[in-house]
């Protein structure tokens, strides 16, 4: 029986797991948009809402915050660029969308994205 176990493991260690989750989410704020797999365009949206209402505070706790996962020069996009699109939003700041499967393996594709 599952209690109170969130998140998918992406058959992976934790710390493999953490990395692919940063990658992503990194990808994610500097283009936007990503194509992946379903799963972890559903695990990257989850983390990504996170941080964005983290960055939508814009003090310095935030930022200290968001340099634990991120580069200065990312964090300052972040800060500068992308937080304050979403000053009015209350949440819902990524789209999940689902594409067909991969021709090679069958596995089914998604697009996260973040609202314009």
């Amino acid at each position: 029986m599952w209690k109170q176990k969130k998140g998918r493991k992406f058959s992976r260690k934790t710390d493999q797991r953490k990395a692919l989750l940063r990658s992503l989410v990194e990808a994610l704020f500097i283009k936007e948009k990503i194509r992946t797999t379903e799963a972890k365009a559903k695990e990257t949206a989850i983390l990504a809402e996170k941080l964005m209402t983290q960055a939508k505070k814009g003090d310095l706790s935030a930022n200290r915050y968001l340099a634990t996962y991120f580069n200065k020069d990312l964090v300052k996009k972040i800060m500068k660029e992308t937080a304050p699109r979403f000053k009015e939003r209350k949440g819902g700041y990524t789209r999940v969308t689902k594409l067909e499967p991969r021709k090679t393996d069958a596995a089914r594709m998604a697009i996260v994205e973040l609202i314009k």
